[in-house]
């Protein structure tokens, strides 16, 4: 169900109306998008596939996470036990001075201020 124009076609006083642009189609990107996806559909690849070069660092990124972790896993196989139990102390020695930061914080500060007076 259409509506007919108030107007008549045959009057040509008056202006006709012009089409409004959609701003959304009028852009550049949204013109490249298209095209591209007119494209791919020629080529009969989906919507859901990825251009080559994504895909290609998404496998490279891929690989290289694993790299990594392989390396770090090979890094833990190879300390000595000398380096692991140097590396215990090191962090029991940081969970104590930890806990006596906690401590002191918690202290009053006329406490802080006299044993600071002691020391010197």
């Amino acid at each position: 169900i259409l509506t007919h124009p108030d107007y008549i076609d045959g009057n040509p006083d008056l202006i006709k109306p012009k089409k409004l642009l959609n701003p959304v189609k009028a852009s550049k990107s949204h013109q490249e998008l298209h095209r591209e996806l007119l494209m791919n559909h020629k080529r009969g690849l989906g919507v859901e596939s990825k251009p080559e070069l994504q895909r290609v660092l998404e496998h490279r990124r891929r690989n290289q996470l694993i790299r990594q972790k392989k390396e770090e896993e090979e890094a833990k196989k190879l300390q000595s036990p000398f380096e692991k139990e140097l590396l215990k102390r090191h962090q029991r020695l940081d969970q104590l001075e930890k806990e006596q930061e906690k401590q002191e914080d918690r202290a009053p500060e006329f406490i802080k201020v006299k044993e600071n007076l002691r020391r010197t």
